[in-house]
């Protein structure tokens, strides 16, 4: 049995309850429980403890982190959450340090990660619309991807020595949504990325 951590990282506002983030986790919790995975979650916004985060974080084969990518990055609470939960786990639980061990190994900093039988996806929902990324012609990201976009997040994980499953994002949900298709979508990467167990 394989286990895999959901991690709903969303913050509410007036103009954004959460609901389709949360239907996403849901939806992974559906998927993958069906296909034979143990499966835990947790809700940022509703408060942590960071020594439980820090065992679920070794317990799973897999952390899924869903959220919304706010001005460019992580919602304040997912922020908050990783500034704490991972923190706490750089006393050897999550990662030895930054890596070094001693003079002249600066090229091993963010080699001290313990976590390196993990892996980690994330979803992504977005304002932007999908259109923008990827494209010469669309002059705010300059040809960028979502993977670059979230470069910072995929180093915090790979500080921890976790490998990286393909991201999954959802486009322009709040002018323009495709919910139906965007909930499709995610059902089948996430058949695709996890193979069924039973």
């Amino acid at each position: 049995m394989k286990n895999v951590y959901i991690i709903n990282g969303h913050q509410p506002y007036p103009f954004a309850k959460g609901r389709l983030n949360a239907t996403l986790v849901s939806i992974a919790a559906e998927v993958l429980g069906a296909r034979g995975y143990a499966v835990e979650t947790t809700a940022v916004a509703e408060g942590w403890d960071a020594v439980t985060e820090i065992e679920r974080h070794k317990w799973a084969d897999v952390v899924l982190m869903q959220f919304p990518v706010n001005w460019m990055g992580t919602p304040w609470v997912l922020k908050k959450y990783m500034d704490e939960v991972y923190t706490a786990g750089m006393d050897g639980s999550m990662c030895k340090g930054d890596g070094r061990h001693g003079p002249d190994e600066g090229h091993l900093y963010g080699l001290g990660g313990t976590l390196s039988d993990t892996s980690y996806m994330m979803s992504l929902t977005f304002n932007a619309p999908r259109d923008a990324f990827e494209n010469p012609a669309a002059p705010f990201f300059d040809g960028r991807t979502v993977d670059d976009l979230m470069w910072p997040m995929h180093l915090n994980f790979k500080f921890f020595g976790m490998q990286p499953l393909p991201t999954f994002s959802a486009h322009d949900v709040m002018k323009n949504p495709e919910i139906d298709a965007d909930l499709s979508r995610f059902r089948a990467h996430l058949s695709a990325h996890f193979p069924a167990l039973t």
